[in-house]
């Protein structure tokens, strides 16, 4: 595709089933191959030729993958360019809705099939596991609601990716906006803080409805599947086997009781440092010594560098990994007018290929994206010689450990970004930033939990819940003639438009972090070398399984977290 950042990108191996020159946005074209499978597998004679038909299958699966994740990182790329935005909507509209049920079909077939349990059930039984969950919650009725969920989704990526504010004489993204609250300056911080929230209030009425569709979207959804509400769809659909909604809430609870009392004396020390009356909402990403903001680096092409010497350090086979994705231009890093918000990485499935995509400005909380995106992308790439294509991945719960775990692992050596005070007061910021963002998490999680679990609840009524929970997580924050902007705050959370209750996993996945990190300190080699054999595994293995391999307890009680927040406490009281 023309708008792509990398050129053209040969399969990982040959193809030995998809035709080479197959055209994957043409749907005509690609049905024979799914016809070709179902027909083949009647003819399946051993436990053999059904591993190799379950080969092919895979195939198959990533070629098409790979297509609708080249269209999607063009549409993020440049949400402005319609171009991209017709090659995205068509393969949503006319390719995924007819993949869906030929994918049904044969995820249907497999199970039926008598030679099914003559696999080796230690390695196929993951991948049993959640085939069974697909046919079960898998209705024709829900393919076109999908469809128009895809759509909504990215309705929404438009219209955050567009907005901006001329701020000193100068048209910027709400992105670029964010590193003023960086400045020593209290009156610039608010000026910047003000503006950035009144243009997100302008189009709080067009967020309202676009999520309210959504939910009736995955209202229907749920009941078409026999569910009693979307809580439970959710968590089937997510193959979230290892913990229930109960835990989630216990979890809730064990943040407000274990990380919130740390982050308000963390919160009360910055008021008192910066002798203020109340924290206000534009006070809490300076430094509060009135140090001017952390510059870690000028240009893209600076923090590639200086990231790259990180992993130098850290480990030669990641190091050149990361080295590999450069060659391969396989990072957009820069922010600008018209790229959607956030920070991805995406897989190129038949490549086995990792794509990175951020917005930086530079500002600290670039490196700390482009760490944490780094992991994933080490994870795509330790799983690149794995035959079977639905073990490449890994549950989310595990995926974010990889990816935190790399923020963590790569603080050690920020050093190559600032000479040693600066270093030691980014780490500080690291962590006080983990335990502001478990609060933030929890709350997150806990709307969700309340917006699925009372489908007749009204707009003021999310407001009202919203508002009630940033009381129990948002710490000693003063927000005073300002209430409609702090009712309105989770507008700003992607995750709540685009993939409902995925967010809880950066929750569990950070005590995984935190347990790799401090593995680490106590015996580089052998924590390192559990971390990548935990992501070679992808998902063969069940999730607790998972974090045993990186030297990690799969729990998130209470009882986990206070010797871990601790630990936070510690590093925090460091020079």
């Amino acid at each position: 595709m023309r708008l792509l950042p990398f050129g053209e990108l040969p399969p990982y191996q040959p193809r030995r089933f998809v035709p080479a020159q197959l055209d994957l946005g043409d749907w005509p074209a690609v049905a024979p191959c799914f016809d070709q499978l179902e027909a083949r597998l009647a003819q399946v004679a051993d436990a053999a030729a059904l591993e190799d038909w379950l080969l092919d299958w895979g195939e198959l699966t990533a070629a098409c993958d790979e297509e609708g994740a080249r269209r999607y990182i063009a549409m993020t790329c440049h949400t402005e360019d319609p171009e991209a935005e017709r090659a995205y909507l068509h393969f949503v509209e006319t390719v995924e809705p007819e993949l869906k049920p030929r994918q049904f079909r044969l995820e249907q077939l497999y199970l039926e099939h008598p030679l099914r349990p003559a696999l080796n059930a230690t390695r196929y039984g993951v991948f049993d596991r959640v085939t069974a969950v697909h046919v079960e919650l898998y209705r024709d009725a829900n393919v076109p609601l999908e469809t128009e969920e895809a759509k909504l989704g990215q309705q929404y990526q438009k219209l955050t990716g567009s907005l901006t504010v001329r701020f000193r004489e100068q048209e910027q993204t709400l992105v670029q906006m964010a590193r003023y609250l960086e400045e020593p300056d209290r009156a610039l911080r608010q000026a910047a803080w003000e503006l950035t929230t009144e243009r997100r209030l302008r189009e709080a009425a067009t967020f309202e409805d676009q999520f309210t569709r959504l939910f009736a979207l995955r209202q229907q959804m749920a009941q078409n599947a026999g569910c009693p509400n979307y809580v439970g769809y959710a968590f089937r659909r997510m193959c979230r086997f290892d913990y229930t909604p109960a835990d989630c809430l216990a979890f809730h609870a064990a943040i407000e009781q274990v990380v919130m009392p740390v982050v308000r004396e963390l919160q009360a020390e910055r008021r008192a440092t910066m002798g203020l009356d109340s924290l206000r909402p534009w006070d809490l990403a300076v430094d509060a010594q009135g140090r001017p903001p952390l510059k870690p680096f000028q240009a893209a092409s600076e923090l590639i560098a200086r990231t790259q010497a990180v992993f130098d350090q850290l480990d030669p086979v990641l190091a050149a990994d990361f080295r590999r994705l450069q060659e391969l231009r396989l990072l957009d890093l820069e922010n600008r007018k018209g790229k959607a918000p956030g920070g991805y990485q995406y897989s190129l499935s038949e490549a086995r290929l990792p794509f990175i995509f951020m917005n930086a400005v530079g500002v600290h909380r670039d490196v700390e994206t482009l760490l944490h995106e780094g992991g994933h992308a080490f994870h795509a790439l330790a799983t690149q010689g794995e035959p079977l294509y639905a073990y490449r991945s890994a549950p989310i719960e595990f995926c974010e450990v990889a990816s935190m775990g790399m923020e963590l692992l790569g603080s050690e050596f920020l050093g190559e970004f600032y000479p040693a005070a600066d270093a030691a007061r980014a780490r500080r910021e690291q962590f006080e930033g983990i335990l502001k963002t478990l609060g933030w998490i929890a709350q997150v999680d806990a709307f969700q939990h309340w917006l699925y679990g009372q489908p007749q609840h009204t707009e003021s009524e999310r407001d009202a819940t919203w508002r009630q929970l940033s009381d129990c997580f948002g710490g000693a924050v003063d927000w005073r003639g300002y209430e409609p902007a702090r009712a309105k705050q989770w507008h700003r959370q992607l995750h709540i438009f685009l993939h409902p209750f995925y967010y809880i996993e950066y929750g569990i996945a950070q005590l995984g972090a935190l347990q790799v990190w401090a593995n680490y300190r106590q015996d580089p080699r052998r924590g390192l070398a559990a971390y990548r054999a935990a992501l070679a595994l992808g998902s063969a293995r069940p999730l607790p399984e998972l974090f045993a391999t990186a030297g990690c307890h799969f729990d998130f009680s209470a009882e986990t977290l206070r010797p871990l927040v601790v630990l936070v406490r510690e590093a925090l009281d460091q020079p």
